[in-house]
């Protein structure tokens, strides 16, 4: 690490020239090819797979995406009246004209007619876009939307909204107001903490520099597999808040060095050299937590494991390379004036930890059973809701109130049912006559089913060999209504129609689709949480040659993340506040959120782990005094900690005003994970347990300790002179006194 920080710092303009052209050139080269997301839910050898996949081998045109043009007509009128009706159709006639648009079924072709609400107030068209949502120019759902929603139409009392994936573009903020206010919250904090204004932008500038090259990266990965339309956004929320902290703690340690008397080269790659190694150890316990998603072994997740991964890795790098050359750059100005001027008149010191942070180490210390108690009845607390856990996917009806998808979600839920917005879809194989006749006796059986509001006829394609009817349940798409009757058609309704036939049925449709996603990760979470657990646990292992260290920050983590999910459902599922803060009514919880969640904040805990118990392990390996050791450790790193996590909290939050109900759910779950980690976790929970079990802290059996290869987060040569506990004199009672209490 010293090498390459000495390198980075000779070459310093060839070094930050490398950098800008990397970010160039991933920026020319994604504008260049432009966006191939695809947010494609369907998990092959599932029901709605098998359908999905039979829909498209039998209907070769189904392949465009959907999209409702909805209309309601004042009290005084109904959609049949002449102006009404003058009016819609020229704007259907509108819409049908622009380009992508495949095809617009009107209720008022005579094919349409069931597109007309019982009381004849409300009516919808549907669209049929030539591509997929996730292929639509956005400038194309635009031109859909302006065609229906004008001035001409919206007159006299008739309103007019759009729903769908594709209109649902439309409504995806353009400008990056998030990131700005994050990246402006961090910069004042960081100012405050330094006191210098070239030494606060450098962690924004690598921060930048290194997210930006990864956003456009995920832009360019997305044309080489199935990457998620979020994944940018949620690699640039990950990538800002580690990438700030990485460099702020890097420039902590370079600007303890400079008052120390180091000149800047040999602060720098000083910081480099041990910071930075602590940089690369946390980085990579990040990615391997994000790279844990691959064990599910589900496209969805696997590109934004690898976008998430991508991200994580290139901000460790300029942390590395980028910011030692910007260190160089600026020289002494990494101090404030009032720093520089007190170096020169009193020349350098030791520094000793004084203040806020060692006062509350000191009281940690003397009531550990008191506060260990209170924080983990906080976390338990917060936790509880999580209790009522509900997986499923959100949809337009838990947009904000405002948006145009909303109210027309609302306006076909009260004209038609709630269900008309997440029908069915059953496909089926025929092979002859009498397959014919046992699907048409499954279409009366469907009508007369509980939890269905209604069946249309069978659509048979050319060949005649598949057919698809269309359910409409009684329940709305996100209820649990709807996925129980969703089992009583596959467990029991179908079955018997097949029975004695060759026909095969299949039970599809988005509803079903996302059913059968949710369970697929249900089933498959406990692995990936052991994985996860499990490779972090080695890693700490390795790093500090405990037994207790890594199970301590297992637990901690555990708690993080379940006390964060409480809060995402009070929030998200319950709606305690969803509706004030913009991001739509309450409803279920995604079902991918825990396994993004859960890899995110185990690698964002393990980062304070690390931070916090290398200092504590450096001091023990000293002294071999433990209560000194957690005191030390607690005293001297919870304020870049804190710093840290007030930045970390600062740019995740901002990211609540996204407009994106997803995103909202990943900042508002990683904010309160890294408040509880910092405040309450790692400057309360885990000093208190650690000064409980004192010696057996760095317990590990001879055996074991004999086998593990020898690695260290800071490097050799910095504990050179350290007095290991077994080399201390048998005269040194603190140190006697925790060895003895560490289990043999």
């Amino acid at each position: 690490m010293a090498a390459i920080a000495r390198w980075c710092m000779r070459h310093r303009l060839v070094a930050v020239l490398l950098w800008l052209l990397a970010l160039g050139g991933a920026a020319a080269a994604a504008v260049s090819a432009g966006t191939a997301f695809s947010n494609d839910y369907e998990v092959p050898g599932t029901e709605s797979g098998k359908a999905h996949a039979l829909l498209r081998e039998g209907f070769h045109g189904r392949g465009g995406d959907t999209d409702t043009v909805v209309w309601r007509a004042p009290a005084h009128q109904n959609v049949r009246t002449p102006e009404v009706e003058q009016r819609m159709d020229r704007a259907l006639a509108a819409v049908a004209a622009l380009p992508g648009v495949g095809s617009v079924l009107s209720p008022y072709a005579p094919e349409g007619a069931a597109l007309i609400s019982a009381d004849g107030r409300t009516a919808y068209a549907v669209v049929t876009f030539d591509r997929p949502a996730d292929a639509v120019p956005k400038a194309q759902a635009k031109a859909v939307r302006a065609a229906a929603k004008n001035p001409g139409t919206e007159r006299d009392g008739l309103q007019v909204e759009l729903g769908g994936r594709a209109i649902g573009l439309t409504e995806a903020p353009s400008a990056h107001l998030a990131e700005v206010l994050g990246v402006a919250v961090a910069g004042v904090v960081l100012f405050l903490a330094f006191g210098s204004l070239a030494a606060s932008l450098l962690p924004l500038a690598t921060a930048l520099v290194s997210v930006g090259t990864a956003y456009f990266g995920i832009t360019l990965l997305g044309h080489a597999m199935p990457v998620a339309d979020f994944a940018p956004m949620l690699g640039t929320l990950v990538g800002l808040g580690v990438g700030i902290d990485y460099a702020l703690f890097i420039v902590t340690r370079h600007r303890k060095a400079l008052r120390r008397g180091l000149s800047v080269d040999e602060a720098a790659r000083t910081a480099v050299a041990t910071t930075g190694r602590a940089v690369v150890f946390a980085g990579a316990t990040v990615c391997i937590a994000l790279l844990g998603m691959l064990v599910l072994r589900l496209n969805f997740l696997n590109g934004v494991a690898l976008a998430a991964s991508l991200t994580v890795i290139l901000t460790v790098a300029a942390s590395v390379t980028l910011l030692p050359a910007l260190l160089s750059f600026i020289g002494m100005r990494a101090l404030s004036r009032r720093e520089r001027r007190k170096l020169a008149s009193d020349g350098p010191r030791p520094e000793t930890p004084t203040g806020l942070a060692a006062r509350w180490s000191a009281f940690v210390e003397r009531h550990p059973k008191l506060l260990g108690a209170v924080a983990a009845l906080v976390m338990a607390v917060l936790a509880l809701p999580m209790l009522s856990l509900h997986l499923g996917t959100s949809d337009q009806g838990n947009n904000p109130a405002t948006s145009t998808t909303r109210q027309a979600y609302d306006l076909l839920a009260e004209g038609f049912g709630p269900g008309v917005n997440g029908p069915l879809t059953l496909v089926a194989r025929l092979d002859g006559p009498a397959d014919r006749v046992a699907l048409a006796a499954l279409g009366e059986t469907l009508r007369t089913t509980p939890g269905v509001a209604g069946a249309g006829p069978a659509v048979f394609n050319r060949s005649g060999d598949t057919a698809l009817l269309t359910v409409v349940p009684a329940s709305s798409p996100q209820s649990r209504d709807t996925s129980e009757l969703v089992d009583r058609l596959r467990h029991d309704v179908i079955p018997r129609a097949e029975r004695g036939h060759s026909l095969q049925v299949h039970v599809g449709g988005v509803t079903a689709g996302y059913d059968d996603f949710a369970e697929v990760i249900i089933g498959k979470l406990p692995l990936f949480v052991g994985v996860v657990i499990a490779l972090g646990c080695v890693l700490l292992l390795l790093a500090f040659r405990s037994l207790g260290i890594p199970l301590k920050a297992a637990a901690m983590n555990v708690a993080a993340v379940a006390s964060s999910f409480g809060v995402v459902v009070a929030v998200f599922q319950w709606g305690w506040g969803s509706e004030p803060l913009g991001l739509g009514s309450a409803g279920p919880i995604e079902p991918f959120l825990p396994v993004i969640m859960v890899s995110v904040l185990f690698g964002l805990s393990m980062d304070y782990q690390v931070f916090l118990v290398s200092r504590m392990y450096e001091e023990w390996l000293e002294t071999g005094d433990n209560r000194r050791a957690v005191r030390v450790g607690l005293a001297e790193t919870s304020r870049v900690i804190n710093s840290a996590a007030v930045i970390m909290i600062s740019v995740f939050l901002a990211f609540v005003l996204s407009g994106d109900r997803l995103i909202a759910m990943f900042g508002i779950a990683l904010a309160t994970a890294v408040a509880l980690d910092a405040f309450v976790l790692r400057t309360l929970l885990v000093p208190a347990l650690m000064h409980l079990l004192g010696g057996a802290n760095w317990w590990i059996p001879a055996w074991l300790d004999r086998r593990l290869p020898k690695i260290s987060i800071e490097p050799p040569e910095c504990r050179a002179h350290a007095t290991l506990p077994a080399q201390r004199s048998a005269t040194d009672e603190p140190a006697t006194d925790e060895r003895a209490a560490a289990p043999r």
